[in-house]
């Protein structure tokens, strides 16, 4: 093995931390139109009641209609790009205890296939279905302009936005039922994608992403945040074990997909940026991610700053003068655009760069670290990065190894005091999300 040469000067500003190279490269701002945003929350909304057990027949109400509508809202943007989306409509009957009867649950999904990668996605996806103060009710109305009708029309629009472009890997852009009875649009489409074969590189959720004003009054309209969790939902005794050993706990794959994502914000112009919230969701509740996160798959949660829970799960009523229901004169357009504008330079980011490596650094009882990484497809070169255990973000000076390599050795760092991960870059230096070197750190299920 012989010491790596720093081949490149580092990316960034030590201040800004790891962020994916030619991110200005994704689409500019004004791509994403804060009219089609609002005007996709008020047809969601217009349709009464997208609540989960709400009729699937009738042409103008209900869950069916909402589906139906979406669908063709995805073959209008196919075919406004030569056909280049396909729809997949992944079913599923399923009951449970807010599912008392047997119902077909539907997922509406559009898929822009890679050129080079197809195997390789990175999923964006929001709830169609909404509900009122008893979960139950499914006769009601339940606006759902908030709850999920922004994260609807995000993936809408990301779809409209991206599908003048084409990608190395693919996108699949996801319209998800039946989250408000049990997060089980998540669950189908992530046993969808087990059953496709797919690669999951990350799974971007998108749940309650429209407003900036909290039922205290308290505004933040300049950030996002974004959960991942921590130790990883589907770890096993023996990588259990390894982390207790080495370490790795602040390192799920989710967790640096979310580092990636907060770096990435930080090019923005207008300062809007990602609040990092190291829990796997808000205290006590879930969203369509953890179903990812189970079978092993990278997943975050966007969700607003601050959260109005007058405007979440609540019958649109008024009392004692506080105004209650989900409705869409309760939003922010502006935020809703700029947390769009993000999953889509993210979305593009990610689409374009290799896999993560797995990787693996051998310290123990060395005044020494040695790295290695098996090789990724579409790399060129691989970064080599490293922070301090109590450090939150990578530093921003990565060694740089020009593939075939695979191995580097850090000669006087102690790994006891360090933790490194490694990224992989393609020729046109996209980059990927770094992938810790600790136990579970890879990008990939830990089982089979």
């Amino acid at each position: 093995m012989t010491k790596p040469l720093l081949l490149i000067a580092p990316l960034i500003l030590a201040t800004t931390a790891h962020a994916p190279v030619h991110a200005a490269e994704a689409p500019a701002s004004g791509t994403v139109s804060e009219a089609r945003l609002r005007a996709d929350v008020d047809r969601l909304v217009a349709f009464g009641t997208r609540h989960t057990l709400s009729s699937q027949t009738d042409p103008k109400r209900g869950i069916g209609a909402a589906r139906a509508w979406a669908e063709a809202e995805f073959r209008k943007t196919g075919k406004a790009c030569g056909n280049c989306l396909e729809i997949a409509l992944p079913a599923k009957v399923v009951s449970g205890n807010r599912i008392p009867e047997p119902v077909n649950l539907v997922d509406v999904l559009a898929i822009q296939r890679g050129t080079e990668r197809p195997n390789e996605v990175v999923i964006v996806q929001g709830h169609i279905d909404s509900r009122r103060s008893n979960e139950m009710d499914f006769t009601g109305d339940a606006p759902g302009a908030n709850d999920d009708g922004s994260g609807t029309a995000l993936v809408l629009e990301a779809a409209r936005v991206l599908s003048k472009r084409t990608f190395p890997t693919t996108i699949v852009y996801a319209v998800l039922s039946g989250e408000e009875q049990g997060l089980y649009g998540g669950r189908l489409l992530a046993e969808y994608a087990k059953a496709q074969g797919w690669t999951v590189k990350a799974v971007l959720n998108n749940d309650i992403v429209g407003n900036s004003r909290g039922s205290d009054g308290y505004v933040d309209d300049r950030h996002v945040r974004v959960f991942s969790e921590g130790p990883r939902a589907d770890l096993d005794d023996k990588t259990r074990k390894a982390q207790r050993a080495y370490g790795g706990e602040n390192d799920s794959p989710s967790r640096n997909l979310s580092r990636y994502v907060a770096a990435l914000a930080g090019q923005r112009a207008d300062g809007f940026a990602v609040r990092q919230i190291w829990r796997a969701d808000r205290a006590g509740r879930g969203g369509d991610h953890l179903p990812f996160e189970e079978m092993g798959y990278p997943a975050i949660r966007f969700t607003v700053a601050v959260e109005n829970f007058h405007r979440q799960h609540q019958d649109v009523r008024e009392d004692n003068g506080t105004p209650y229901g989900d409705l869409p004169e309760a939003m922010d357009f502006p935020y809703l655009r700029r947390v769009t504008e993000l999953n889509v330079a993210a979305l593009a980011a990610l689409a374009r760069a290799p896999m993560p490596p797995v990787a693996k650094a051998d310290f123990a009882v060395k005044t020494y670290t040695d790295l290695s990484w098996q090789p990724v497809d579409g790399a060129t070169h691989y970064a080599v990065w490293r922070r301090r255990t109590d450090a939150g973000t990578w530093d921003a000076d990565p060694v740089i190894v020009a593939a075939p390599a695979t191995t580097t050795r850090f000669d006087g760092l102690r790994g006891d005091d360090w933790v490194f991960g490694v990224s992989a870059r393609a020729a046109d230096g996209s980059e990927s999300p770094i992938s810790s070197a600790l136990p579970g750190g890879q990008f990939t299920p830990l089982a089979p």
